[in-house]
């Protein structure tokens, strides 16, 4: 019988619910509202949103929404007018989740504005400023950062175990497909005594059946003091989770970046950092489990760096503040 991760289920429904009533709300009551938000930022939380918005945002302010497809490269982006920003009822949209987060952002701007913005995955760098999910960790770029597929990604839990009350080993359950990284995590780790790591799909490396374990709940997991989150495609969509827990994340230095500002976070403070071939991975586990204060305080460090994401208000005030700065500098010339 297939496990059923029920806060997973009820926290999807919330999203849809609660982000189609901003879909159906009128546009300028919904202006009047975040411009009433912005105005009400006290000084320090206008600090707040303003260096948080630079950080997404950090395109040259030559930049442009490029003129046609053909200027932007293999990968196609989207390019319209909010005017014709609208939820495809008429087809299956593969990315509704991120269609209505975004719109959460910019719905409430003129009608007359363009926007261009790419949808998935993305870990390459483009000339033109888009919108996206992720991008590539580096100091420059013209990809602008924003918070979608925040209903998968953006998940938190209540974690009533103690770290010291936790096995102490490292778990990881994923799905391992074309991505070597992972496969060498369990090439290597797979039947260590202080791991328990398995991949929960079985159409891949199928000279390996034993790597293939059953699915774990996050609940499951929690009962573990180490937590590895492995990029996939592009972010470790466990992240989040895991840091806002009371075990600690494990992972090499992160690649990619999205709304979570993977980039500023710091090794051995707000996660146990493990060279990218994981040689050193059992030599760290052992240490942390050898010295439980250090550990607790990464635990307390990530626990004060996710509390700047659960302020839905502020959150929503990036956004928007996010948007607005796009709409400023990147219209059509």
């Amino acid at each position: 019988m297939k496990k059923i991760d029920l806060h997973k289920f009820f926290h999807r429904i919330s999203f849809y619910v609660h982000n189609f009533g901003v879909y159906y709300m009128p546009k300028a009551w919904r202006r009047m509202r975040l411009e009433r938000l912005m105005k009400s930022l006290t000084e320090e939380e206008r600090k707040l949103v303003e260096d948080r918005t630079g950080y997404y945002a950090r395109f040259s302010p030559e930049s442009k929404v490029p003129q046609t497809y053909r200027e932007c490269g293999e990968e196609m982006p989207s390019i319209v007018p909010l005017k014709d920003y609208r939820y495809p009822w008429h087809k299956k949209h593969k990315f509704s989740a991120y269609f209505l987060d975004l719109y959460r952002a910019v719905g409430a701007f003129e009608e007359n504005y363009d926007m261009a913005y790419l949808f998935g995955d993305i870990t390459q760098e483009y000339e033109f400023p888009f919108f996206v999910k992720t991008r590539p960790v580096r100091p420059t770029t013209n990809s602008v950062v924003m918070k979608l597929d925040s209903e998968r990604h953006f998940q938190w839990v209540k974690d009533k175990r103690s770290f010291a009350s936790k096995k102490p080993m490292a778990v990881s359950r994923n799905v391992v497909r074309r991505q070597p990284w992972r496969a060498l995590l369990l090439e290597k780790y797979w039947n260590h005594p202080l791991c328990n790591f398995g991949m929960v799909n079985r159409d891949a490396y199928t000279e390996h059946p034993e790597w293939v374990k059953d699915f774990m709940t996050k609940d499951e997991q929690l009962g573990y003091k180490f937590i590895m989150t492995i990029e996939g495609h592009d972010v470790a969509t466990n992240l989040k989770w895991v840091m806002s827990s009371n075990s600690i994340a494990v992972m090499p230095k992160p690649k990619y970046e999205s709304w979570f500002m993977e980039g500023t976070l710091k090794p051995n403070y707000h996660y146990i950092e493990v060279k990218d071939d994981y040689s050193d991975l059992e030599e760290k586990l052992q240490y942390y489990i050898d010295h439980p204060q250090e550990a607790e305080a990464i635990v307390q460090h990530a626990h004060e760096y996710v509390r700047q994401f659960q302020n839905y208000r502020l959150e929503l005030a990036i956004q928007y503040n996010v948007a607005r700065r796009y709409f400023a500098s990147c219209q059509r010339t």
